[in-house]
């Protein structure tokens, strides 16, 4: 578990993956991957909040460890984020946001 742990984290400082882990630990689960498992309406929600959010904490119900780990696995690799944690059934994501704060301003409606 800790080389696939290792392996997803592998461009972040162990610093910096201690941090994470801090920040996530107070967070509550954002998106929930229940009985219809992995669908296009999930992967775009979870996008936009990574998007605004960079680190998210998701909730699988799944019956078992492999199926967990085989969701969480396909989570992160259809988002293009970095699995920081996983705990039981709650695993952190984490992924830069694509737009820097000032490009997203200046993408926005006008200002008057």
């Amino acid at each position: 578990m800790i080389d696939e742990h290792q392996s997803h984290c592998a461009n972040l400082s162990p610093a910096a993956v201690r941090k994470l882990k801090k920040r996530a630990h107070h967070l509550r689960p954002t998106i929930w991957v229940g009985q219809q498992g992995i669908h296009a309406g999930l992967l775009e929600e979870l996008d936009q909040t990574l998007e605004v959010h960079e680190l998210v904490k998701i909730k699988v119900n799944a019956a078992d460890r492999a199926e967990r780990d085989a969701l969480i696995e396909q989570l992160t690799n259809q988002s293009g984020a970095q699995l920081i944690q996983r705990i039981g059934n709650m695993a952190v994501l984490f992924r830069p946001a694509r737009k820097s704060p000032a490009t997203a301003q200046e993408s926005g409606p006008p200002q008057p």
